[in-house]
């Protein structure tokens, strides 16, 4: 089975719909979401319709846990708790209801899905550098032999062992008895100074997991934001994938 895995969307329906797009050129079987379908974006309920209706399933991010009220976020900076603000007034009784039902993993046999560390997932943990990769092993007290995040919004992939190894690539081969976790990287608000739109493929008979880039009208997606009152910064940052 080929599975589309979507993550950080972050309320921008240009780049959901054109990872979908891509992925669906690409024949996979299936999509889910790694959590983070708002915030930040000027379409909140378009992206959790889309999310809901494509996706096989989803877990909770830490965008979505601070909108449906299962977090506190008083310590996020201004402009970021202002989004969150205007999201739960604009979301749909539906989506609210949807984000506060959100698991926070999906485990599929050996195959973890969630939005941050493993190790505790409540707490949203980043992966995204060797060293923190190397604290997950020491202190998760198990580590399942694939596992799927976000959060980070940056794609990465680590083979976790005694010596934790980062083997990143556009295709990372997923060899048995071994221990992986790949962050797939934002669709809707990449941070690698590279703007085009993140998703990932598992392909679990090939045992691949590659790693996509997706042009978009980041622009508009830009015009989106401004036009609904919100910071510009978050406007900004699209063009320039920071």
């Amino acid at each position: 089975m080929r599975t589309a895995i979507l993550t950080d969307i972050h309320a921008n329906l240009e780049a959901l719909t054109a990872c979908i797009a891509a992925a669906e050129d690409q024949k996979v079987d299936r999509f889910v979401c790694l959590g983070d379908t708002v915030g930040y974006g000027a379409d909140p309920n378009a992206a959790c319709d889309l999310v809901r209706s494509r996706c096989e399933f989803a877990v909770l991010g830490n965008h979505d846990a601070a909108v449906a009220g299962r977090m506190d976020y008083s310590y996020y900076y201004g402009a970021a708790r202002e989004v969150l603000d205007w999201t739960a007034l604009h979301l749909s009784p539906e989506n609210m209801a949807w984000l506060k039902g959100l698991p926070y993993q999906k485990a599929e046999g050996e195959v973890i899905f969630g939005h941050a560390s493993p190790r505790d997932p409540a707490a949203f943990e980043y992966v995204f550098a060797l060293e923190q990769a190397e604290d997950l092993v020491t202190r998760a007290e198990k580590i399942a032999h694939l596992t799927f995040i976000g959060h980070s919004h940056l794609q990465r992939a680590f083979l976790l062992g005694e010596t934790v190894k980062d083997v990143w690539s556009e295709k990372v081969r997923i060899e048995q008895g071994r221990k992986y976790l790949c962050s797939i990287g934002s669709c809707g608000q990449p941070r690698d100074y590279d703007p085009r739109a993140c998703y990932g493929v598992w392909d679990d008979t090939a045992r691949t997991v590659e790693f996509h880039r997706v042009q978009y009208s980041a622009e508009k997606t830009a015009r989106k934001i401004l036009e609904a009152g919100l910071s510009p910064h978050f406007a900004r940052r699209l063009l320039h994938g920071v």
